[in-house]
């Protein structure tokens, strides 16, 4: 197992450096910016508008509040001893399954342009009803640069259930599904309930709030919340998964152990984040939808959007936080001496309803791009991807009339695995990845 209290940097390979900055190149090249003044907001959202004036960043400060040791050990002693992600990927029992095993009605729900290179679609016990949906997905390759966690490669995806159906206990619960993604053909996979201690670690709750959007970095999980829990970002811990031992629909302490609405194992938050200007339902702190790791940045960074209704004019914004480079906060967001972390770099959008975001600097470029996917203005059917800059925003087109809307349908997060160059996202229905040169060469 690698020691995981520093982070390690590795030279990206030389082969995916060509590739990708062939794809800037040939883009550069041949596409043509979409003006702004040409549609509305839902079919062109413009350039970006870097937001500079200290009111306008003051927005989007967090305050960081870590849950103290003492909490964690209390509840590590009275459950057991942690478990880390490799015994829970050891006891897997459920199996995706190839694109070549799913429904038509699964296939229906992947982008039309580009195609996606990797499909699955969950094991049927999980799909049964749809009280439960997968909204965020991160990577290993978002964990450490060699793609892997220990020996393993892992994808971790979120789901959420609804507050208004299925069982009451479930309700506006959230749970990671942990994927073996060591054989393609055949990954297998396990669930953990995300938990947030109480009563100073006698006992713990359920994460109330829909994850749209989660980020593995070294050995933190962060992951976006609303609803209940008001926080804007929950952190997690890679080596504090506690195992269950008792199988009932309630989540805590029980007679006779410790349960975790069925599931085998729980995974207790270890800090938050919330923004200090306050709740982003009574305030303009944003609510954030999908977030993403971006390592072209120096410091790493975590890269956010806002969510605005789809058939909102509002204008919606993106931002990013540096990580902390200090040995002793690993996988935490760099602070001032008062804890507080401040965007250090920020834009308005036009665009609206966003679900995933993304940023990235080709190699030899001299700023990010951003690739931002978002739902249309009706309820169902297929989403957009923008790639969007300060000069301008290039899009998909698909069909016979050139629709934009090519991105899967109700399509959530995005994270780009650097070391294979794939852009993995999910939709209602399936878990897939796609190559950040197919996206760029889809666009414009």
């Amino acid at each position: 197992m690698k020691h995981r209290g520093r982070h390690r940097r590795r030279k990206r390979g030389q082969a995916l450096r060509a590739v990708l900055a062939g794809a800037a190149l040939a883009l550069t090249a041949a596409a043509t910016l979409i003006s702004t003044s040409q549609a509305g907001v839902a079919d062109r959202p413009g350039a970006l508008e870097p937001l500079t004036s200290p009111a306008a960043t003051a927005e989007l400060r967090l305050q960081e509040r870590l849950v103290p040791p003492r909490t964690l050990n209390r509840l590590a002693r009275a459950m057991g001893r942690p478990v880390g992600v490799d015994a829970v990927l050891k006891s897997a029992d459920r199996t995706l399954r190839p694109g070549a095993g799913c429904t038509s009605a699964d296939h229906e729900s992947l982008p039309v342009t580009p195609e996606a290179e990797r499909a699955y679609c969950w094991d049927p016990a999980d799909t049964a009803t749809e009280d439960w949906r997968p909204a965020s997905v991160t990577t290993s390759g978002d964990a450490d640069d060699d793609g892997l966690w220990g020996a393993d490669r892992v994808i971790l995806a979120g789901w959420s259930h609804s507050t208004t159906s299925g069982p009451t206990a479930d309700r506006g619960l959230a749970r990671v599904a942990f994927v073996d993604a060591a054989d393609p053909v055949r990954p297998v996979y396990r669930w953990v309930l995300l938990v947030v201690p109480t009563e100073g670690g006698r006992d713990y709750r359920g994460l109330v709030s829909q994850v749209s959007g989660m980020a593995w970095y070294q050995d933190k999980l962060l992951v976006t919340t609303t609803a209940g829990d008001t926080n804007a970002l929950y952190v997690y811990d890679l080596h504090r998964i506690q195992r269950t031992t008792v199988a009932a629909a309630a989540v805590g302490r029980v007679p006779g152990g410790w349960s975790a609405g069925g599931y085998g194992y729980a995974m207790p938050a270890v800090g938050a984040y919330r923004f200090s200007a306050g709740p982003c339902t009574t305030t303009r702190s944003p609510c954030p939808a999908g977030i993403s790791l971006d390592r072209s940045t120096s410091p790493d960074s975590l890269v956010l959007g806002e969510w605005t209704p789809a058939d909102s004019d509002r204008h919606a914004r993106l931002w990013r936080y540096s990580f902390s480079s200090a040995p002793s906060r690993g996988g935490l967001l760099a602070t001032d001496v008062r804890g507080q972390v401040s965007a250090v770099e920020a834009y308005e959008t036009r665009a609206n309803g966003i679900r995933g975001v993304l940023s990235h600097r080709p190699p030899g470029a001299d700023r990010s791009e951003w690739y931002v996917g978002h739902l249309p203005r009706t309820p169902d059917g297929h989403g957009c991807m923008w790639r969007q800059t300060t000069s301008g925003t290039r899009a998909a087109r698909c069909g016979a009339d050139a629709t934009h809307r090519c991105w899967g349908e109700g399509a959530g997060s995005l994270s780009y695995w650097q070391g294979t160059g794939e852009v993995w996202s999910v939709t209602d229905r399936m878990l897939f990845s796609v190559p950040l040169p197919s996206i760029d060469r889809s666009l414009g």
